[in-house]
């Protein structure tokens, strides 16, 4: 007699963990799990909808949970609900507030997570930026008809970049007369699916850097004349490319990329800033930190198949050593002043291929306010005072780098 060999059913991939990301730029949706997913996706018109169909996926409570996570302020998505289309298939269908452009594409495992699903929902129509509707606004509006309280902040603007009397016989540092507004382009480093180093008490990167920039930010808006412009406002992911191509489309003077620093042993301590490199890292450690942070587009999640020649365009090869200079006075700058309260790794300011550093046109710099992975540090870190005294000490530092370098007049302040 003819033995039946029993051969068990292949296991239905499970989703290990369901994250929803939303923002004004985009709404991330992410699945994590321990085999790559097939998937089909199509839209649905009147009501707008998205259906993406998982093959071969367990409907598990991780996927039950999903619905819960949809924020009500979430800008695209109102809703999503689950279910078992047929055997093997389980729908999502994402109930939509208007209509969308979505991109679907997945991402091998790296760090800590597994295979990755993601959802991208952007807008078929741009929103409108917030940042350059108020640049725009500035722009529009006539000096005659500046308030005696504007006016007088442009004459304060004025002094405070002419730099001190010059002693006698030498000559006196150039005076700012441009009025116009200074654009400080602040990129809190990581967010979203990419939480960036993490402290032994399991604070993330992403919100330190992120609670830092927005004190900056406050403190330059204080500044006469001065504005600045948050990259990432929230918690969600942007790829490095798209962080430059931001500061170079409200034409920042400025970019100040804020980070906090990872090491594989807990003593490393202290603050740095960090220039680009045309020519390799000035230290091994220097290469090694530019190196991972060049990682966060892997870790945050990139689509690699989309073509965009404006990306494309802000890398161009082409010598930037005019604006390495001025990065480097800028960094020499802040560094001091950062001396002043804090530790530094290094008393000099390094250089390496920082990918967030390479916007041809405007001087940048990355600082590492301090060592995340270093218990002490990581608790100056979520400490308010700190991060006051490091937003203070930024300030100060770009205020003596305009002093000795005053912004060149432009027509006009944001560009296509």
């Amino acid at each position: 007699m003819l033995a039946l060999l029993h051969v068990p059913a292949l296991a239905a991939t499970q989703i290990a963990s369901a994250r929803v990301w939303p923002a004004q730029e985009y709404t991330r949706l992410t699945l994590e799990s321990d085999a790559p997913i097939a998937y089909n996706i199509f839209s649905v018109g009147t009501p707008a909808r998205l259906v993406l169909d998982l093959e071969d996926v367990e409907f598990n409570a991780t996927l039950e949970q999903l619905p819960a996570k949809i924020s009500p302020a979430d800008p695209y998505v109102s809703g999503v609900r689950i279910g078992r289309f047929r055997p093997g298939v389980v729908r999502l269908v994402l109930d939509l507030k208007t209509q969308v452009r979505p991109q679907v594409f997945v991402l091998k495992p790296i760090g800590e997570y597994r295979h990755r699903l993601v959802l991208d929902v952007y807008p078929l129509v741009e929103p409108v930026d917030p940042v350059m509707a108020l640049l725009d606004k500035k722009e529009s509006q006539p000096a005659s008809a500046a308030s005696p309280e504007n006016s007088d902040k442009s004459e304060k603007a004025a002094a405070s970049f002419s730099g001190r009397p010059a002693p006698a016989g030498k000559k006196a540092a150039p005076s700012f007369d441009v009025a116009r507004l200074i654009t400080v382009a602040i990129d809190a480093g990581h967010g979203g699916e990419d939480p960036g180093a993490r402290g032994r008490s399991g604070t993330h990167e992403k919100h330190v850097t992120l609670a830092i920039a927005r004190k900056l930010k406050a403190l330059v808006d204080d500044e006469p004349n001065m504005r600045g412009i948050l990259i990432r406002d929230g918690d969600y992911f942007i790829p490095l490319v798209n962080r430059v191509v931001k500061a170079r489309k409200v034409q920042a003077d400025l970019f100040v990329s804020i980070h906090a620093d990872a090491y594989v042993k807990p003593h490393a301590r202290g603050s740095s800033v960090f220039a680009l490199s045309e020519s390799g890292a000035t230290s091994a450690a220097a290469g090694w930190l530019a190196r991972k942070e060049n990682e966060a587009d892997l870790i945050g999640g990139v689509n690699i198949d989309v073509a965009d020649p404006t990306l494309k365009q802000v890398l161009i090869d082409l010598s930037q050593t005019a604006t390495i200079n001025d990065s480097l006075k800028l960094a020499k700058s802040v560094l001091g002043e950062i001396g002043g309260f804090n530790d530094l790794h290094k008393a000099h300011v390094e250089q390496a291929g920082f990918a967030v550093l390479k916007a041809p046109d405007i001087p940048s710099i990355l600082i590492e306010t301090a060592f995340l992975t270093n218990p002490e540090e990581e608790r100056k870190l979520k400490d308010d005072r700190y991060q006051d005294k490091m937003a203070q000490a930024i300030l100060v530092g770009i205020r003596k780098y305009f002093s000795a370098n005053p912004p060149l007049a432009r027509s006009k302040l944001a560009q296509n």
